[in-house]
C-alpha cells in the first residue's frame, strides 16, 4: 500500500466532509455573530492552513486569489502586539467552496511529490513532512467537527462521516 495514496485518501475524505458541512449550512448560521468566530470564518481558516501546509515551505506559498489579509486568524495575531485580526466582509458560501476546490486540486498535485522524511518546511512545526500531513488533516477535521456541532445543535442537520475517499 502506497503511503501517499493513503494520505490523499484522508485529505479527500476530510475535505469532502468540510465541503458537505459548508454546503449544508443555512444562511442564518453562516454569518451568525453569536459565535466568536462565524461559520464561514472557521471554514476559511481551516482551508487557508490546509492550503499553506500543502506547500513545501512557507516562502513558496502563494495565497488564494481571494485571500484577505488577516482573515486566516481566529484569535490574536501571532506576532506582537498580538492585536485582533481585522475581519470585515464575510466570504460567501460559493467563495469558500471555490477555495475548497482549490485545496482539493493542491492535494492531488502536491502530495505525490512530498519527501515524507524531510523537515516540515515551517519553522514553528518541528517535525517531518509525514507528521505535517497528519497534523494538517487533523486540523481540517477539528474545525469540520466544530462546524458539524453547530449544524447539529442549532439546526439538527447531520453530516455523514467519510472514512476514506478514492483510495487506489
Amino acid at each position: 500500500m502506497d503511503s501517499k495514496e493513503v494520505i490523499k485518501s484522508q485529505y479527500r475524505a476530510t475535505l469532502e466532509m468540510l465541503g458537505s458541512t459548508v454546503s449544508k449550512c443555512p444562511d442564518t448560521l453562516w454569518d451568525d455573530s453569536t459565535y466568536k468566530n462565524r461559520f464561514w470564518h472557521v471554514a476559511y481558516h481551516a482551508l487557508f492552513f490546509a492550503h499553506l501546509y500543502l506547500h513545501e515551505r512557507e516562502k513558496e506559498f502563494v495565497a488564494w486569489k481571494r485571500h484577505r489579509k488577516e482573515y486566516q486568524f481566529l484569535g490574536p495575531l501571532p506576532w506582537p502586539p498580538h492585536t485582533k485580526p481585522r475581519i470585515g466582509e464575510s466570504y460567501t458560501k460559493e467563495e469558500v467552496l471555490e477555495y475548497l476546490a482549490l485545496c482539493r486540486e493542491e492535494v492531488e498535485a502536491r502530495v505525490p511529490s512530498l519527501d515524507l522524511g524531510a523537515e516540515s518546511g515551517f519553522s514553528w512545526l518541528p517535525f517531518t513532512k509525514l507528521e505535517l500531513q497528519f497534523y494538517n488533516i487533523r486540523h481540517i477535521q477539528h474545525h469540520t467537527g466544530e462546524l458539524i456541532g453547530r449544524l447539529r445543535s442549532r439546526e439538527d442537520i447531520p453530516v455523514r462521516w467519510i472514512a476514506m475517499k478514492g483510495l487506489d
